[in-house]
């Protein structure tokens, strides 16, 4: 029988609908020795692009939300390392080589790694405002962490020490404000359930105070300001998912509960 021998690198995608954004996000780790691609429902031909660019594709019919979606991806993937990334990310040259110099070096992994995330708002990199710099536990040896159950803003567990590593993940956050305003509507409902089940609770005075903080974090104590008037949008966008998130644990969280 042929020597089989195991993957080193194992890159972990969820999608759904991710056509136009996919092939850039898998073809930037294209020297990955597997990628695995968990799908919920795509309608737009997302399944059969990500297993024609190579990818081991499994389909899910249920939405358990971000954390647990990427635990059913994580028990999949086969390699010594893994490299979680979303579809609208993609490594650039730099990292990617330092990618793979940590997966190709000898010896017992004995760290896990941050990837220097830098992301774009409505078509312009923001250098400032909460979104840089932007650290993101990303690869890790395989068994040694897991993701959090959260339904949005999942967070990975590590017991490792974390090193950074050297170059971008760039990261297309919302290319127009039409999907800036949708993902901020489906984003606030997931975090506000999250709080909710934790004991939290909303109100029309936690919103606006929130919302406000928001704003202020972000525009100024976060120097939003020199990120121009798309900072200032940015601001804008941030108070009103917080605004928004408590007025749901308020007024639909605590409702369905009562």
């Amino acid at each position: 029988m042929p020597l089989t021998i195991a993957p080193r690198l194992s890159v972990i995608v969820i999608t759904r609908n991710e056509a136009l954004r996919l092939r850039r996000c898998l073809e930037s780790v294209s020297f990955a020795d597997e990628c695995i691609v968990v799908d919920s429902g795509s309608t737009d031909g997302t399944p059969e692009l990500a297993e024609a660019l190579g990818a081991r594709v499994t389909r899910t019919t249920d939405w358990p939300g971000f954390g647990a979606q990427k635990n059913r991806a994580l028990a999949l993937a086969r390699g010594d390392w893994v490299l979680s990334l979303d579809a609208d990310e993609w490594l650039d040259d730099t990292l990617a080589a330092q990618v793979r110099a940590v997966v190709e070096a000898p010896g017992a992994p004995g760290c896990s790694y941050t990837l220097s995330r830098l992301s774009s708002f409505c078509g312009q990199w923001m250098r400032h405002s909460g979104w840089s710099p932007d650290p993101v536990l990303r690869l890790f040896p395989r068994g040694t962490a897991r993701f959090s159950d959260d339904l949005v803003h999942e967070r990975l567990l590590c017991d490792l020490p974390t090193r950074p590593l050297p170059g971008h993940l760039l990261h297309e956050s919302m290319p127009t404000l039409t999907v800036a305003n949708d993902k901020m509507n489906r984003y606030s409902s997931g975090r506000a359930a999250d709080l909710h089940a934790r004991g939290r609770r909303g109100g029309l005075g936690s919103a606006l105070g929130h919302g406000f903080w928001a704003f202020v974090r972000t525009y100024v104590l976060k120097r939003g300001f020199l990120d121009g008037r798309m900072g200032f949008i940015l601001a804008v966008h941030n108070a009103e998912t917080s605004y928004y998130r408590y007025l749901k644990m308020w007024l639909e969280c605590d409702d369905s509960t009562s």
